[in-house]
């Protein structure tokens, strides 16, 4: 992970900083949060405190003003984390953040970015639905205008941070008429009458991760809490993926580089047949084979990094770099477990949180299926 030319020794001088962090605040704690289901808000408070959150936010609006990538680095080191799969930062720094500074109005950037950024506010975007999964164009929550107000009903599942969040970044219609063109991105707060968190999901893995239901049942916001113009949520959403498939790429490429060198240190204590198995070819002949796609993956993700931070990353390139380093992650985590024998099925050994935490990567942000259809559409 280090020593990318991608990255320079401000932004490793940054990743010391944030696995430092990690290592005190949340590795000691993951289990306890992990039996709670959430992780709770006063380490949100500590990471804005070192200035974790929301790097990329530009000091008009409370924000570092850093680049990109130290979000990236802080993705990366959170993948890194044992237990990282738990937090949501990602949803608030790299995919609102980013939804609001490039498409919402100035009061919006000046109300919301700074909470965001002090960790006063915690913030989910809603846009998986019941029955609907991948598939943006089927969803059927809707906002019927009233006036100067927006009256919203319908039903979101599978949302980060819906236990903590203080508001949702909501996608719904507006016209059902006009299919994904009458799809709008809506904020709505959490304390507004007609909003109900449903319950905590229980989940295989990333289990101190709040991922909850929401339901609308008349919830009305006021219309200057539209983001955009009506009709746009859909091309606001298809600009904004490729950024978010990148910083899913980037957790499970540290995520499945964690998962190797725990299996590393661990094959060179673990004896068998009076041999360490690191002896074995086997051993080597596989670790070989899983170092080799690590560092084919890392080097495709810093092209991708390169081009997110010039702006001229496609959407094919975000989804080819989410489908490689999540399917590669699978393989690897698998791999790795088995090394460890039955104690790679029991909880209490780290490698088996990194197989179970894994498997949502191929899954959430468009599954592995939809990346190739995003890809095929460019043959």
């Amino acid at each position: 992970m280090r020593n990318r030319a991608i990255y320079s020794s401000d932004h490793e001088l940054f990743r010391d900083n944030v696995r430092r962090f990690f290592r005190t605040e949340l590795e000691p704690n993951i289990e306890q949060w992990e039996n709670d289901g959430v992780v709770p808000r006063e380490f949100w408070r500590k990471a804005a405190e070192n200035g974790f959150l929301c790097c990329g936010v530009p000091e008009e609006y409370g924000g570092p003003g850093a680049d990109f990538l130290y979000n990236m680095v802080l993705s990366e080191e959170t993948g890194y984390a044992i237990g990282g799969a738990s937090v949501g930062f990602s949803v608030q720094a790299d995919i609102v953040a980013y939804y609001l500074l490039n498409s919402a109005n100035e009061d919006q950037k000046r109300y919301w970015l700074p909470r965001m950024v002090s960790g006063e506010s915690i913030a989910a975007i809603g846009m998986t639905e019941p029955g609907c999964g991948s598939d943006l164009k089927a969803l059927r929550t809707t906002a019927v205008r009233d006036g100067n107000e927006y009256v919203i009903n319908g039903q979101k599942t599978f949302i980060t941070n819906g236990q903590n969040c203080d508001f949702v970044l909501l996608a719904c219609t507006t016209d059902p008429s006009k299919g994904a063109k009458g799809i709008s991105m809506i904020i709505v707060e959490t304390d507004r009458p007609g909003f109900e968190r449903g319950r905590n999901l229980d989940k295989i893995g990333q289990k101190g991760a709040d991922t909850s239901e929401m339901f609308f049942s008349d919830v009305r916001v006021p219309v200057t809490n539209l983001v955009g113009n009506e009709g746009d949520g859909f091309a606001i959403m298809m600009k904004e993926l490729p950024r978010e498939r990148i910083t899913i790429a980037c957790r499970a490429q540290a995520e499945a580089q964690r998962a190797f060198e725990m299996t590393v240190d661990y094959v060179k204590e673990r004896k068998a047949f009076g041999h360490a198995v690191l002896d074995f070819q086997n051993t080597q002949f596989t670790l070989a084979e899983l170092k080799t796609d690590l560092e084919v993956g890392w080097a495709y993700l810093d092209q991708c990094l390169k081009k997110i931070d010039e702006g001229t990353l496609t959407p094919e390139e975000g989804a080819m770099a989410k489908l490689w380093t999540t399917e590669n992650e699978g393989k690897v985590v698998d791999k790795c477990l088995q090394f460890f024998g039955g104690y790679g099925y029991m909880r209490e050994y780290p490698i088996s949180r990194a197989f179970v935490d894994a498997r949502v990567r191929r899954i959430y942000g468009g599954t592995s299926e939809i990346m190739k259809l995003v890809i095929s559409r460019t043959l």
